[in-house]
């Protein structure tokens, strides 16, 4: 809680203190829009936090991650504020509007294939590199600038019975759950991944990370193949149970989303709400859904408009 207090105040100036939103036509579901961000998507904080806590020497190395979109778009605006170079391993299959926005703050872009973004990282391939790295995953001052969203919470909304969170790699859900379980011991913590690629559920359920078979997915921001070993004890211990929802439930999200409440969202950014939705309010009761991004490809978005 030290880190994740001490997080907030760093972040001052850098973040925006997003507001709570009523889910449209929902009197118990809350929305926590980190679309609102000055990079559309809650990674600001994380990285934020690790950024501003580097000293000069690390600083003038340049900045260096993995991502799949989000996390490269968020280590290229503080590359930008603070006057460094940035740059970024992404997948190959990285949709061109991700690729855009990342590219407007001159961050260097490097393409691989999934496999080779997830050994980079296990065989530490960034040690043999000059700039200064990093781990989306695992590093705990990401963890700690996520963790300022719990914070947000409790002290805007008070009292409530359940929090939704997409998972990737689960620093966001790692963050938020640290702060609420802390300061709100009963309030529950549903992780919530794509049906097609739940690594989170599938290690909850033999007790440990297994690598699963990754396939393509519109919520690629909550769809990995590996929970890592340093992620999942916090994650096992600290989220309650796991949701996993179907590519319709989540495009069925975005258009609820865009229409009723307009908020432009990516697929892991729908998917907290997706979550919520099909969860039995007896089970879930007051809730928040954390909706984390708006980084959407345009056909995408074009396809959930004409579905809606």
């Amino acid at each position: 809680m030290e880190e994740i207090e001490a997080a907030a105040i760093r972040l001052e100036g850098t973040i925006v203190r997003t507001p709570l939103m009523r889910l449209k036509g929902e009197e118990d579901i809350y929305l926590k829009p980190e679309v609102l961000q000055p990079i559309g998507s809650f990674k600001v904080r994380g990285v934020g936090n690790w950024a501003l806590s580097l000293d000069a020497e690390d600083l003038a190395r340049g900045l260096t991650t993995v991502s799949a979109g989000n996390t490269a778009q968020a280590v290229g605006y503080m590359g930008k504020v603070l006057g460094v170079s940035s740059r970024s391993l992404v997948p190959h299959e990285l949709h061109p509007a991700k690729r855009q926005a990342i590219e407007r703050y001159g961050t260097e872009l490097v393409g691989v294939t999934m496999t080779e973004l997830m050994l980079y990282m296990f065989d530490e391939g960034w040690r043999e590199e000059p700039y200064c790295y990093l781990n989306p995953w695992g590093e705990p001052a990401m963890v700690a600038g996520h963790g300022t969203i719990g914070l947000e919470l409790v002290d805007d909304l008070g009292q409530f019975d359940s929090v939704f969170v997409p998972v990737g790699g689960g620093a966001l859900a790692a963050g938020i759950a640290a702060a609420v379980k802390h300061l709100r011991p009963g309030v529950k913590v549903f992780g919530v991944q794509a049906e097609e690629n739940s690594s989170l559920k599938a290690a909850f359920d033999k007790g440990g990370p297994v690598w699963i078979d990754w396939r393509n997915t519109i919520v690629e921001g909550a769809s990995t193949p590996l929970i890592t070993h340093n992620m999942y004890p916090m994650l096992v211990e600290l989220i309650d149970d796991v949701i996993v929802v179907s590519e319709d439930e989540v495009k069925g999200a975005m258009g609820r989303l865009l229409t009723g409440d307009k908020l432009v969202t990516e697929g892991a950014g729908a998917a907290a709400v997706a979550a919520a939705l099909k969860t039995e309010r007896e089970v879930r009761g007051v809730s928040v859904a954390v909706v984390s991004g708006g980084s959407v490809d345009p056909g995408l978005l074009s396809e959930v408009i004409g579905s809606g």
